[in-house]
């Protein structure tokens, strides 16, 4: 007989509510169903799994709950000793040939979240494919197998790790250091409360780098914001970039997979800037770096510009770092990223990593010794102004199913006054209204919200369109 558990992982795993969906009993069940489907995996046996967690209410005791399920099905796990960023468990999977990883993180969600991430033994998210059958799992699962963590570690079945160390010497070898030292620009870090504490100021430190470090202590509330580095979310990074007159401020979010930069006045800068000048960047910076460049269909097609720019293959992914992740398993990449602060560089982890993110940042305003908005301006000249915007919409459930039978049903000939030039589909809808100016619909796989997307050359463009979108979102 079938259990009755319903749980479904979106774009980055299986989020919910601490106590309400997101509890020790339904944890259980899932980290049972995925020792099922390593164990069901004969490549994968005898390889242990990494176990990791966020700075969350009972993340690390979700954690060990997870080591001990592992231990009681005969798979060895490795468990993080501290909070630990997303990045640096995809990049351990990787190191120790593991079987996969199970992190507990809900990223850049409010603090009342958690989440359970699970990464296949490549270390990218995991594809549709594995959580279909880890979908399927939970549902036939009768008998949780589990070791107490004391008689576990006793068999040499759970051991205590430090994964730090691999992965900043990993980190060393990609950023130039010596640039940023001798640049001797201050620069604000704001781990945000989480994870990001000890990696990227740690490594800028050691550079000898002249830094301030705000928001460094663990804190469960996440300082009464969401660990997200939107800019609502890092006015005391902007403060502090003010008052310490810092060329850059640069933050992570809550498991430091997404980045957030700060400009030396104090503006936000959008990851849809941030892309093409590091794309542009590093070509320039790292002849031997060779390989296609890779974006979501949400994110700027200023980007699109650069890679042609140097004659660049490029890939159009549906939203999710899993897609991005899968092309980096087949062919090299000099960059991958999505607009919603994510990204990652050639022959790294198919993962997001805010913490190279930010580094790669540093190091570009060193080497260049300009802010980033005149090296925005530079770029804009060879390829154009590109404005997005992005808006969310909590909608009830009858809304969102009247929203979605809509967007299917209807053919939309216009949006306003500009005509739909074609039509996009291979995530929500994307209309191509002609010009690089579009606008894009789709439903979040981590929040119950609809995304509203919109790019275009002029500002009064910009709002008109996304006017338009949102009155039909909401209408």
């Amino acid at each position: 007989m079938e259990n009755k558990l319903e749980i479904k992982f979106g774009t980055s795993g299986w989020r919910g509510i601490i106590s309400d969906d997101f509890t020790f009993d339904s944890v259980k069940t899932v980290c049972q169903a995925i020792a099922s489907f390593i164990k069901s995996k004969r490549e994968l046996n005898g390889k242990p799994v990494i176990i990791g967690y966020d700075a969350r209410f009972l993340s690390d005791k979700f954690a060990q709950t997870a080591a001990e399920i592992m231990a009681g099905n005969g798979i060895k796990a490795m468990l993080c000793d501290r909070d630990t960023p997303t990045p640096v468990i995809a990049y351990q999977i990787i190191r120790k040939k593991a079987a996969g990883g199970i992190n507990f993180t809900a990223s850049h969600n409010p603090p009342e979240y958690n989440g359970l991430k699970f990464s296949p033994s490549w270390g990218g998210p995991a594809t549709p494919e594995d959580t279909d059958q880890i979908e399927a799992n939970i549902k036939k699962v009768k008998v949780i197998k589990s070791i107490s963590m004391d008689n576990a570690v006793k068999q040499g079945l759970i051991k205590l790790f430090d994964p730090s160390e691999e992965y900043l010497d990993r980190i060393r070898q990609i950023v130039d250091f010596d640039v940023i030292k001798k640049s001797k620009l201050k620069i604000v870090v704001d781990p945000l409360f989480s994870t990001g504490r000890g990696y990227l100021d740690r490594l800028l430190k050691e550079a000898g780098a002249n830094i301030k470090v705000i928001n460094d202590k663990k804190d469960v509330l996440f300082g009464g914001f969401p660990p997200e580095p939107s800019e609502k979310n890092v006015q005391d990074l902007i403060a502090a970039v003010k008052k310490e007159k810092a060329a850059l401020g640069v933050a992570t979010d809550g498991d430091a997979d997404r980045y957030g930069i700060i400009d030396s006045d104090g503006s936000y800068i959008q990851a849809n800037n941030i892309l093409p000048l590091l794309l542009d960047y590093l070509v320039k910076t790292r002849p031997d770096w060779h390989g296609s460049v890779v974006r979501s269909v949400a994110t700027s097609s200023m980007i699109d510009k650069v890679a042609k720019l140097h004659k660049l293959k490029l890939h159009e992914t549906p939203v999710g770092f899993k897609y991005i992740g899968e092309i980096m398993t087949k062919e090299d990449i000099i960059i991958g990223g999505e607009e919603s602060n994510g990204l990652t560089v050639y022959r790294h982890v198919p993962e997001k990593d805010g913490i190279v993110a930010c580094l790669l940042v540093v190091e570009m305003a060193a080497r260049t010794r300009k802010n980033i908005r005149t090296l925005l301006k530079e770029l804009e000249a060879k390829t154009g102004r590109f404005l997005s915007a992005r808006k969310n919409f909590r909608l009830t459930a009858a809304k969102k199913e009247s929203l979605m039978k809509k967007l299917k049903s209807v053919k939309m000939a216009k949006i306003g006054k500009y005509e739909v030039k074609e039509t996009i589909t291979i995530d929500g809808f994307k209309f191509i209204l002609g010009d690089d100016t579009w606008i894009m619909t789709r439903f979040s796989g981590t929040e119950p919200i609809v995304r509203l997307y919109g790019e275009a050359k002029e500002q009064k463009t910009l709002d008109d369109i996304m006017a338009e979108g949102e009155k039909f979102v909401t209408q």
